[in-house]
């Protein structure tokens, strides 16, 4: 037989030329770019991170100051990028199931109010949203003289909400490592309580076990080391709050856009997934006697989250890339502190891809997570 009669052997020439083309694509691309940037006297590289930055950026999670380097600056953008996309998927998540369970809620005004909620916000664009949102903490709440006090330390006003903060302590450090110890402990004395269960049918009263030392030994180590607890509240000076704990406006409008824009199309996924668990499922639960919050957590929702995770995990990294639209209203993201680097270097290429690598960073952890879950949820078959 001769190598062009064969099929396969055509394929691998085909797939070997189709490879070449793009590299050669690639490599004018690239030649192309190179030669445009030389004309123009710019320099390629990532050598400019060493140089000072020269600008502020309104809030931080770390040390910042406009003598640190554009590097600082990228890094300070990159978590508070990772600070909304954590938050804002959390809440939407939360919210979404309860706006979809209302949604089939046999409460007439319930369900009708939780519909009109997910029509609205799903066909009113997410921009439209985060300026209306904008508009409402800085524009209609008072002046940072006349702010609202809700409760005695916390403060309202359009420069966002003041909290009082807690003075540090190595004690709290202590707490934290104690509770996590015995979060870790729970979690293998759940699996030890499993596996009792399934060999002999005894059952072990592990959240009991768990609970107690969990709330019992943080608060012994606090004790033990002095009961500090010094409150830090906010002080008006001037035009403004010092002290305390700092939420934006900026912050406070794109969680709120990104919460409720994401939680509607949730909804419609946690929604459907229910629907798609057999009437039977339900009926069967109630006969043996469960309360309907039982039925729902412990029949419905484990069923019904095997159709919802999929799209579920879309809505997810939707909400993390529609973060990026935080430019619109001010807020440090990374793709604002990026532009902003690129107009004062000129580095448009190498800003633009690091861009792209963290979106695509925090899109494949994401989905790694998802599907990590998505498969843990899986009907094992036998």
């Amino acid at each position: 037989m001769k190598f062009w009669d064969d099929q396969k052997n055509r394929e691998k020439v085909y797939q070997l030329l189709a490879l070449l083309a793009v590299i050669g694509l690639g490599l004018f691309f690239y030649s192309n770019t190179k030669a445009n940037l030389e004309k123009q006297n710019i320099a390629t590289g990532f050598s400019f991170f060493d140089q000072v930055a020269g600008f502020e950026i309104s809030e931080s999670l770390i040390e910042y100051n406009s003598e640190d380097s554009y590097l600082q600056a990228l890094v300070v953008g990159v978590l508070n990028t990772l600070k909304i996309a954590i938050i804002g998927n959390v809440l939407a998540v939360f919210l979404g199931i309860f706006i979809g369970v209302c949604r089939l809620s046999k409460n007439w005004p319930l369900a009708k109010l939780a519909q009109g909620y997910v029509e609205i916000i799903r066909n009113i664009p997410l921009l439209l949203q985060l300026f209306f949102w904008y508009a409402m903490f800085t524009e209609i709440f008072p002046g940072v003289r006349q702010a609202l006090t809700p409760m005695p330390g916390v403060f309202l006003s359009n420069r966002g909400i003041m909290f009082p903060s807690l003075e540090y302590s190595p004690v709290y450090l202590y707490m934290g490592v104690a509770f996590f110890l015995t979060m870790i402990f729970g979690y293998f004395l759940r699996r030890y309580a499993k596996k009792i269960q399934d060999q002999t049918g005894k059952q072990i009263p592990y959240v009991l076990y768990i609970l107690g030392p969990l709330v019992i030994l943080p608060l012994l180590i606090w004790f033990i080391g002095g009961s500090p607890l010094t409150l830090h509240l906010p002080k008006l000076q001037g035009f403004n709050f010092t002290g305390g704990i700092s939420v934006s406006p900026e912050f406070l409008s794109l969680l709120m856009g990104l919460v409720l824009y994401t939680s509607a199309f949730i909804a419609e996924i946690v929604r459907s997934g229910i629907q798609s668990v057999q009437k039977g499922q339900e009926e069967a639960a109630e006969a043996l006697g469960l309360k309907s919050y039982l039925v729902l957590t412990l029949v419905i929702l484990p069923q019904a989250l095997r159709v919802i995770i999929p799209p579920l995990t879309s809505q997810l990294l939707n909400l993390t890339k529609n973060s990026s639209l935080a430019v619109a209203i001010a807020y440090p993201d990374f793709v604002n502190i990026a532009n902003t680097t690129m107009n004062q270097t000129g580095q448009a290429i190498e800003l633009i891809s690091l861009i792209i690598l963290v979106y695509l960073t925090f899109s494949l952890l994401t989905s790694l997570f998802m599907n990590w879950f998505n498969k843990k949820m899986a009907l094992v078959e036998r």
